[in-house]
């Protein structure tokens, strides 16, 4: 993760299990920003997190669930950016009128 972050100015970072690290965390305090990772049961020294993010996280990987129903997104049919992003737009907005 440190070299997908790296020189990316951001407030927070919302993230699911596979992101907690010590050193992430550590990281991510240094540079002031808000940490809301789901942690490992095994953790040892468990952080505070925002309760309300966490729920919005957890509604967005909801919504990433539902965009894989969408056979063509899940396996990135689309031959290039801009047709990808209109059936991410044309999913969104199926889900939306759900």
């Amino acid at each position: 993760v440190p070299p997908l972050i790296d020189g990316i100015a951001f407030d927070g970072l919302i993230a699911d299990k596979a992101f907690d690290s010590n050193a992430l965390v550590a990281e991510l305090n240094e540079r002031g920003a808000k940490v809301v990772i789901s942690q490992h049961p095994g953790r040892a020294q468990k952080l505070k997190i925002d309760a309300a993010i966490y729920t919005w996280r957890h509604l967005i990987e909801n919504f990433f669930c539902k965009l894989k129903e969408f056979k063509r997104i899940a396996m990135r049919a689309c031959k290039t950016d801009h047709s990808f992003a209109a059936m991410i737009y044309l999913a969104a907005a199926v889900i939306n009128s759900r």
